[in-house]
């Protein structure tokens, strides 16, 4: 037990209450009704594009901290867990916050540009966008850092990368528009936000 609580002292402070936010919303949404249904999603702020056309523009932020179920929502913060306790440590809190809402942000706002370029409207709804945010802004990092970085370390994160995009062609209910938005709008807040030191890649992986 003391292990466990040392462990959880030493994750990085921005990345744990996220995860703990998003715990706390969806257990709360669990105990008021059912988050697998699409209606009541939408009823506490998830996603639909009617909706944001319509005016309701919160939507894209509310929804990066909704959940369709306990699966969905344990991927997404183990997820989250490690590789947002990664890039905080190498880009500090401030500007992991604005890489993890301003990228997830990103992410919706494409997913709901092409729901309506593609007349297709779902119901949507997590963090994942935000995570993939987190991945392209680190993604970005790495390519700057790869001579400090080693083979090893690039075939680590080649690995997540690959099991992240695999998991969203395999699932058909992730929203792959919102995925690859948020990844791109990493990448380039990586590129607006980072100034490296030569000995933050080694400290942080």
């Amino acid at each position: 037990m003391n292990n466990f609580v040392e462990f959880m002292k030493s994750r990085r402070k921005v990345t744990l209450i996220l995860v703990l936010l998003n715990i706390v919303i969806f257990a709360v949404l669990e105990v008021l009704g059912d988050t697998y249904s699409a209606e009541f999603m939408v009823r506490h702020g998830a996603m639909y594009t009617p909706m944001v056309r319509d005016g309701e523009y919160w939507r894209l932020l509310s929804a990066m901290f909704l959940h369709f179920g306990f699966e969905h929502l344990a991927y997404n913060m183990f997820s989250l867990f490690f590789l947002g306790d990664i890039l905080e440590t190498i880009v500090g809190p401030f500007r992991f916050l604005v890489i993890y809402l301003a990228g997830g942000l990103g992410g919706n706002v494409l997913s709901y540009v092409m729901s309506i370029e593609r007349g297709t409207y779902k119901v949507s709804a997590g963090a994942s966008g935000a995570i993939f945010a987190v991945m392209g802004a680190f993604f970005y990092i790495v390519i700057r850092n790869r001579k400090n970085f080693g083979r090893d370390g690039m075939r680590r994160l080649g690995m997540m990368v690959v099991l992240m995009i695999m998991q969203g062609i395999v699932d058909r209910g992730v929203d792959q528009s919102a995925h690859m938005g948020g990844m791109a709008a990493g990448f380039l807040l990586g590129i607006a936000l980072y100034h490296p030191r030569r000995s933050e890649m080694k400290q942080a992986w």
